[in-house]
């Protein structure tokens, strides 16, 4: 009788596998009650302020920090922790492939999408560059750059696994860019009269420098629908960009890992992550619409919530002393590197009328 068709065999399996599921419980319990804390609290800011000024996944970090400066999690707990900092968090990143759709791209025009890239290239480049000059680690400064420049702490979340970032590197970067894009969407609409910016300039420039989605909306309702709509959709667009970056990076670091073997000696799994390879497969589903739209809104919120409990787990293994001491030069890198990226995009919307 073969050896996997032994009953024995195949009972120890599934008994190896119940008790793994079993030992994962505490830690995913823990996680995902720190995450309904954070939801929570984003929940109560947005009946507050109508838009949630600081998200549930900065504020999950902040409490699984606090919660680490009191305890430290022994194995019960620590086995689930490191299970929800990295393979939940790979799978929130699949899911995210499901609402990306690349009939947006068509929709905005080649001169618009030409500036949306070039914007992403070049502040890519300028992070990155001021990063390091601060004395930032290389992969500490490959998150800043993708989140200034991308899509803020969602950009950081769906890099940080792919290039293996440790918790401290990702919870400093999602910090210290969260504070920023706050006062961005609080001091962004004053450049309105300063500049003399039409609503559709307006529009372009608060899509091309604001962080988040929720976060362009309530920079651009002071300047009306227009600017929204606008501002809508060339963050959308920006958004999109991470596919393609997210891509790069994971052949990048792969190759780097390998010692630099060439392309040919390098299967497709080992140059791309199982995870990477989902989020193009669900993208590539839903621009050909064979995801329904149905369902595209509760992935989305499977995937937010997923990243949510992510961030707890990683806030649970941060050492609050190490983000004191590189607070910092943090701080220096990403204001500058936001001032640089605004610089770029005030530029490119006088280009447009």
């Amino acid at each position: 009788m073969p050896e996997d068709a032994d009953p024995s065999n195949s009972r120890s399996r599934l008994g190896r596998t119940v008790s793994r599921l079993i030992s994962l419980l505490p830690g995913v319990a823990l996680c995902a009650l720190i995450s309904l804390v954070a939801l929570g609290a984003q929940s109560l800011e947005e009946r507050a302020f109508a838009h949630p000024y600081v998200e549930a996944l900065v504020i999950a970090i902040l409490l699984g920090a606090a919660i680490r400066t009191v305890w430290n999690p022994l194995e019960r707990w620590s086995v689930g922790i490191a299970f929800s900092a990295k393979q939940l968090l790979e799978l929130a990143v699949m899911l995210l492939g499901a609402s990306i759709s690349f009939a947006a791209i068509a929709a905005a025009g080649s001169l618009l999408m030409a500036a949306i890239v070039a914007t992403v290239v070049v502040a890519l480049a300028v992070s990155y560059s001021l990063s390091r000059m601060f004395g930032l680690s290389t992969r500490l400064a490959i998150l800043i750059a993708c989140g200034n420049s991308i899509c803020g702490n969602s950009a950081i979340a769906a890099v940080a696994p792919v290039i293996g970032a440790d918790a401290d590197d990702i919870a400093s970067s999602i910090s210290f860019t969260a504070i920023l894009g706050v006062l961005m969407v609080l001091g962004l609409p004053l450049l309105i009269p300063l500049l003399r910016l039409s609503a559709t300039q307006y529009g372009i420039l608060a899509g091309l420098t604001v962080y988040a989605v929720p976060q362009v909306l309530a920079a651009t309702l002071p300047a009306g629908l227009v600017s929204t709509q606008i501002g809508t959709l060339v963050k959308l667009i920006r958004v999109l960009m991470l596919g393609p970056v997210v891509v790069g990076l994971s052949i990048l670091m792969s190759r780097k890992r390998a010692g630099g073997l060439s392309m040919k000696a390098m299967s497709p799994f080992t140059l791309v992550p199982w995870f990477i390879i989902g989020f193009l497969v669900l993208a590539a589903f839903r621009s050909l619409q064979l995801v329904p739209d149905g369902v595209v809104a509760p992935v989305t919120r499977i995937a937010a919530f997923l990243t949510v409990v992510s961030m707890a787990a990683l806030g649970l293994g941060v050492d609050i002393r190490l983000l004191a001491g590189i607070g910092g030069k943090v701080t220096a890198a990403v204001t500058l590197s936001l001032l640089a990226l605004l610089a770029i995009s005030i530029g490119l919307v006088h280009l447009f009328h």
